[in-house]
């Protein structure tokens, strides 16, 4: 924690705005289905949020029971109360975003159902959409996805049920963005550490009203943790890059608006001042007649 405080806080502020100027928007201009509200969260949780002895950068919301614990955990965001009001907006468009998720058509079909130790064989696998028609448990696997073809490609992957990963490793290979990642669970998200120490990747959208869980036991997450039910970390790392980038896009848009309403502040108070002048004139002639 003390980490934390000394080497992350204190240069969110820049690292935001120097995200202004990084060529991420490219990352998603294939059509990458849209966070809207929810993409500045890097945690989200409907009935709750429990963190212990974790990691978090970005902000963490519950809505729209707003129960969250904190035990040993630093995190460096915004977290409930202060965020209620943002989460509640965020949940509508989670929810929305997986509705958009699952109406994707699958460009390959995955029948398997557990993989150990990259047995059977899979990827690398391009940007595509991947549907695992049943549940999936992945077991001291990695599972590399590669951007040659396009850096800034999207991979969805549609998981019918549960998803379950017990040293469960992504990895972004070419170019590839942990961003441009979108896993659409069906039941409940289980990660934890095995032989692995699992670094998953990707934006998890578990939105099924009844079993949409995530449970994060050690390792570490790039991305987002987006739940309809709870999110419970213990012991994790959950790097907000994607947050942090989504907040630094508003922060420039917003920058932009007001230079842009500068601009016509001034160009409204160049055009008064002119009419003044002309006014002005207009009472000299006449005064010299």
């Amino acid at each position: 924690m003390n980490y934390l405080h000394k080497h992350v806080f204190p240069y969110l502020p820049t690292i935001a705005a120097l995200l202004c100027f990084a060529s991420f928007q490219a990352a998603w201009a294939q059509s990458a289905p849209s966070l809207g509200a929810a993409s500045s969260f890097s945690v989200l949780g409907g009935q709750a949020v429990t963190c212990t002895g974790s990691v978090i950068t970005g902000d963490v919301g519950v809505s729209p029971t707003p129960a969250f614990a904190n035990t040993g955990c630093a995190i460096a965001g915004s977290t409930p109360p202060a965020t209620d009001t943002a989460a509640a907006l965020a949940r509508t468009a989670f929810l929305s975003a997986y509705d958009t998720l699952g109406l994707m058509p699958c460009s390959q079909t995955i029948p398997t159902a557990a993989f150990t130790g990259n047995v059977p064989a899979l990827g690398p696998l391009a940007p595509g959409v991947y549907c695992f028609p049943v549940g999936v448990t992945f077991t001291n696997t990695t599972l590399t996805l590669d951007g040659s073809t396009n850096p800034n490609g999207i991979w969805v992957f549609k998981v019918g049920a549960a998803l379950t990963g017990s040293g469960f490793q992504v990895v972004m290979a070419n170019g590839a963005q942990a961003c441009n990642v979108f896993w659409s669970v069906g039941a409940a998200t289980t990660l934890s550490t095995s032989t692995l120490t699992p670094l998953f990747q990707g934006n998890i959208l578990a939105g099924n009203a009844t079993g949409g869980s995530v449970t994060i036991t050690g390792g570490s997450l790039i991305g987002r943790v987006l739940a309809n039910v709870a999110v419970t970390m213990t012991g994790t790392n959950i790097h907000g890059s994607c947050a942090l980038m989504s907040q630094a896009k508003a922060m420039c848009d917003a920058g932009d608006n007001d230079e842009h309403q500068q601009d016509q502040d001034n160009d409204k108070d160049k055009d008064n001042d002119q009419g003044n002048n002309k006014d002005h004139d207009q009472d000299k002639d006449h005064g010299k007649e």
